[in-house]
């Protein structure tokens, strides 16, 4: 078994404002100018589709060179809903996350229909992002 270890570290730098920094690469999260926000990265919510359609199509990429398949591109579109009144503090009716994500994705193959499909679902079986999402991952948060 090859376990990898992965680490970030994210600081408040303004406001909503803030920075995460990821081996040697600095990214910014931030909200829209409607929300408070300077509007200088993309939001929490659109990180975590940004994680899933990028593990989806490095995933492709992998399985597509494993298996010699004839995958010329792949692009991914996501979509999801989520009742912004919990995150805002003014409900505990539902859950605070998405009710459910659709992940739509364009492969440009020489590929049936059905081949792609048993394609995707190979890619979705190892997709990390894809797993943490959709199974419970145990979270431990600590203070320091």
């Amino acid at each position: 078994m090859a376990i990898k270890k992965v680490e970030l570290t994210a600081t408040q730098k303004d406001g909503y404002t803030i920075e995460t920094k990821a081996r040697n690469f600095v990214s910014i999260v931030d909200q829209p100018l409607a929300m408070g926000g300077k509007d200088l990265g993309p939001t929490p919510l659109e990180y975590l589709f940004v994680s899933l359609a990028g593990c989806i199509i490095t995933i492709g990429h992998i399985i597509a060179r494993q298996q010699n398949l004839p995958i010329r591109n792949i692009s991914v579109r996501m979509e999801g809903d989520l009742d912004t009144d919990v995150l805002m503090g003014k409900s505990t009716a539902v859950r605070a996350g998405f009710s459910g994500i659709k992940v739509i994705t364009t492969i440009d193959a020489d590929m049936t229909k059905e081949e792609k499909e048993k394609f995707l679902h190979a890619v979705d079986a190892r997709c990390p992002i894809s797993d943490n999402i959709a199974s419970i991952t145990p979270l431990e948060f600590v203070v320091e």
